[in-house]
């Protein structure tokens, strides 16, 4: 064979070998990894939890973007529990529509049996769907600028949260907290600022969600796009704040309306955090 011929042939392969990888990577993002999620384990330490006091272990949620139709939600409840957690934790975006609420409930009335369960609104649950009680008799405690507390084996663990579109009421639910308690903070946004930075020393572990972690991401790269005010810096994952810790969960469904139903490299995650006692 004469080289141009050669030359060709490499060439028709080497396409064929592309859109093959490419075909594969679309089937696996709509068909595998959606339906695959992550448990991520994290610790991190405070000093309101004074030895001989055990750790604290809680497990964050974020972005459910439920449909009519289940992909995560049967299998979330069992998937917590074997985590055996002492609180849960919801950070918003509950439904892509309101066909989804029954699949939605259902899944959030599981989930608050298996532990006390606490919940803020994200972007989707306030603009579009704020007339829809999205909470009500699961028993998930919907915090809307106020604070909670549950106790763990004797410890006060006190959670304050706020919704989108009532950011001003952030200051009021943090100050519900008592002074030293151990305290987790929950907002849809991973935007630390919506406290003013001299408070975030009272809060232990600021909880997020909204990235996705990109939904679609690179190897070595990370997200593509975050729609976050902050692009890529507080992406996904734990950060460390200042005075405090913030994790910003990826999410357990995918963004509604008009965006593809697709997952790469950002697998649903189901966080779980342990708090434990700092070291002397």
């Amino acid at each position: 064979m004469r080289p141009a011929g050669r030359w060709k042939t490499w060439r028709l392969r080497a396409f064929i070998a592309l859109v093959s990888a490419g075909a594969v990577c679309v089937a696996y993002g709509y068909l595998v990894e959606p339906y695959w999620p992550e448990i991520t384990r994290v610790r991190i330490a405070s000093s309101r939890l004074s030895a001989p006091a055990r750790p604290v272990r809680v497990v964050l949620l974020s972005d459910m973007h439920s449909d009519p139709s289940p992909r995560l939600e049967d299998r979330l409840p069992a998937l917590i529990a074997a985590e055996h957690p002492d609180l849960v934790v919801y950070t918003g975006d509950s439904i892509n529509s309101p066909g989804a609420l029954p699949v939605f409930r259902r899944c959030m009335t599981r989930i608050a049996e298996i532990a006390p369960t606490f919940a803020v609104r994200g972007n989707w649950d306030s603009w579009y769907w704020r007339d829809i009680d999205l909470f009500g008799g699961t028993g998930v405690r919907e915090l809307d600028g106020h604070a909670g507390e549950v106790d763990v084996a004797g410890t006060a663990v006190w959670v304050a949260g706020v919704p989108v579109g009532h950011e001003s009421l952030a200051e009021a639910a943090l100050g519900e907290v008592p002074a030293g308690a151990l305290s987790l903070f929950l907002y849809h946004y991973p935007y630390p600022d919506v406290l003013p930075a001299a408070d975030w020393e009272r809060v232990d572990l600021f909880c997020a969600g909204h990235t996705h972690g990109g939904q679609v991401a690179l190897p070595l790269y990370g997200a593509i796009m975050t729609l976050s005010k902050y692009g890529k810096r507080y992406e996904a994952g734990l950060y460390r704040l200042p005075r405090t810790w913030m994790y910003v969960n990826r999410g357990i469904g995918l963004e509604g309306g008009s965006a593809p139903r697709v997952r790469f490299w950002a697998r649903p995650e189901i966080t779980v955090v342990e708090i434990e006692p700092k070291a002397a």
